[in-house]
């Protein structure tokens, strides 16, 4: 984050003391970057039935909840604060809404039964030829329902446990949203440890792809320039790369 303005630091200042509705409109305003930033950067991966005035709405709701609960005496900066809740507004906003059409949703479900039964019956990782066989579809279809069946599929991973864990004790305690408890904390790090080991499962061109992807948010047309492949080369190696870690991420959960 730059160093503000004088300006700016008299609308932070204004909002800090009063919550002058005013100041709050202009550091939304000021902010908004941020927002369109984390929903460009998320519609990537999301089937074009999802709305992006959706996508941006939760954003901004998470902008005005970090606006809200920063605590500017914290050695932190709002930006990197702010990131988190407009990304953690996008994924709670999705985990809600069931935006995966219907026939989507049947497909993906027809795959992953037709995954269980080839990898029981080769004791290995399949491949997305042998899927697309097995369910007689197109590979690319199989890529694209993988894809966006993998990332409905880790939105919903904690959903149950999350509001079981709200509603008990909800009369005795007011939870603290801005800190992890150390229950939390611990899952945090074990899902970390579980899914930097299921990466290294992968081929050397599969973890690179991930990375470009994930780590330091490339798009797919732009891995591909950098390695010298074609876009649709890309998909094909994040896609099998998302169904190896699919199988990994299973069988390590499940122990």
């Amino acid at each position: 984050m730059t160093q503000p303005s004088t300006n700016e630091d008299q609308i932070w200042q204004r909002w800090i003391e009063t919550r002058d509705p005013q100041a709050g409109d202009s550091l939304i305003r000021l902010y908004m970057p941020l927002v369109n930033y984390h929903v460009q950067r998320i519609s990537v991966g999301l089937p074009k039935s999802v709305s992006r005035d959706d996508v941006k709405s939760y954003g901004l709701m998470g902008l005005y909840d970090a606006l809200e609960k920063f605590d500017y005496k914290r050695d932190l900066k709002f930006d990197t604060y702010a990131s988190f809740r407009i990304r953690g507004a996008i994924i709670d906003g999705l985990r809600k809404e069931d935006w995966l059409p219907r026939s989507m949703r049947e497909k993906n479900k027809k795959i992953e039964a037709a995954i269980d039964r080839l990898e029981q019956k080769l004791m290995r990782n399949v491949t997305i030829e042998e899927i697309a066989m097995e369910v007689e579809m197109s590979e690319d279809e199989v890529q694209h329902i993988i894809t966006e069946g993998f990332f409905a599929n880790i939105l919903s991973i904690d959903e149950g446990t999350k509001d079981a864990e709200e509603k008990e004790g909800l009369s005795f305690t007011i939870r603290d949203k801005k800190t992890l408890t150390p229950e939390e904390e611990m899952v945090k790090e074990e899902l970390y440890k579980v899914l930097a080991n299921a990466i290294e499962g992968l081929n050397d061109k599969e973890q690179l792809v991930i990375s470009l992807f994930y780590q330091e948010e490339l798009t797919l047309t732009e891995i591909g320039q950098v390695l010298g492949l074609s876009t649709s080369r890309i998909s094909q190696i994040h896609s099998k790369a998302l169904l190896k870690l699919r199988g990994l991420l299973g069988k390590a959960l499940a122990m």
